[in-house]
């Protein structure tokens, strides 16, 4: 297991604990060795309203599979326990089971079509970088140099 992968989880529907629970028993199985798991972190919706909550977390995952195959894998998990695409036609974000997404990939910075790591909106989204401050407080973002601590302290300041 050669890479170090941090993704973060969020679900507003249904049984939103279970669900979490589910998608990192899958990425365990077909992504690598779940290292870490953060406290399960009750928030808002971000980017839209709903009268849904959110419950958000993240993991740290030990893998041998690249940033795509990584993607496509949790993709699929995504599919499987029952999430539809998370946006409307017209850009805006809804409701979801499951959302899955990849922060980090061994610090490595990707920009393709299919993928853009780190993930280009995690040192924005308290949501994100609270329960990955609490799993790698001293994992440092690729491009802005910064500390999940760091960028933590800045989003409450």
């Amino acid at each position: 297991m050669g890479k170090r992968v941090y993704l973060g989880l969020g679900s507003n529907l249904g049984n939103k604990e279970q669900i979490i629970k589910k998608a990192i028993d899958r990425i365990g199985e077909r992504v690598g060795t779940v290292a870490a798991v953060s406290s399960f972190y009750k928030t808002e919706p971000w980017g839209y309203q709903s009268v849904h909550t959110f419950c958000n977390a993240a993991i740290a995952v030990d893998t041998d599979l690249s940033p795509e195959e990584v993607l496509l894998a949790v993709q699929a998990i995504e599919r499987e326990l029952g999430s539809k695409n998370h946006r409307k036609s017209d850009g805006s974000y809804a409701d979801r089971l499951i959302d899955i997404d990849l922060l980090d990939y061994d610090g490595e910075v990707v920009d393709s079509y299919a993928l853009v790591l780190p993930h280009p909106y995690m040192h924005k989204r308290t949501f994100v970088m609270e329960p990955l401050a609490e799993i790698a407080p001293q994992w440092r973002h690729p491009v802005l140099g910064k500390t999940a601590a760091e960028i933590l302290a800045g989003l409450h300041a």
